[in-house]
């Protein structure tokens, strides 16, 4: 089994909580308190189910997880458009978060649907 730091769906899932975690410094305290917290914790619960769910022993336990980070994503992204409208997240910044959700999207269903 290959280690799961070398697959895409989850260098992905590190690289946009990285970015999150990054941006929250620059934040007010108020956004940092409300949101931002929030979305650090979602965030990086898409990769740590995947990785939890990497190391499960059936596929039914491994899917379980896969489709738990499927669901920190949707709240990730959710929080996401709440920075972005909030004007929180700055406009030069937009274009990456979108690059990396666009790519994250399809590989995470389809390493959920890979699963048997």
């Amino acid at each position: 089994m290959k280690d799961i730091t070398t697959l895409d769906v989850y260098r992905l899932a590190e690289e946009l909580s990285d970015l999150v975690w990054e941006a929250f410094d620059q934040w007010s305290r108020k956004v940092q308190n409300t949101t931002g917290y929030q979305i650090i914790k979602s965030c990086d619960s898409i990769a740590a189910n995947l990785a939890e769910g990497y190391g499960r022993f059936t596929p039914a336990d491994r899917k379980r997880f896969y489709l738990y980070s499927r669901g920190s994503f949707e709240e990730t992204k959710a929080w996401l458009r709440k920075l972005i409208r909030r004007k929180i997240i700055k406009s030069e910044e937009i274009d990456r978060y979108t690059e990396i959700i666009n790519e994250l999207g399809p590989k995470l269903n389809a390493f959920i649907n890979k699963t048997k």
